[in-house]
């Protein structure tokens, strides 16, 4: 775990990028197997990809915005 001071680790954005992989294959499979139960052909499948990608952006950019205020490089900071 690193300090709230402390720069953001190459870890720390492997594991964003595994977390947005792992969101969208998720939410894919959910789809695909909603739909082979429901016969609805590829929508669910669609859906479920968007969801998961929009889900985790807003992870990411959540993470990457609390990383920069940590720095003291955020919105409102007061920096010029």
């Amino acid at each position: 775990m690193r300090d709230k001071g402390s720069a953001p680790s190459a870890s720390d954005f492997a594991g964003i990028g595994l977390q947005f992989a792992a969101s969208v294959l998720l939410f894919g499979y959910a789809g695909q197997w909603l739909d082979g139960r429901l016969g609805t052909g590829p929508w669910l499948l669609i859906i479920g990809v968007f969801l998961g990608a929009g889900g985790a952006f807003y992870s990411m950019y959540r993470k990457l915005m609390a990383s920069q205020d940590d720095q003291g490089k955020g919105p409102g900071a007061g920096g010029s």
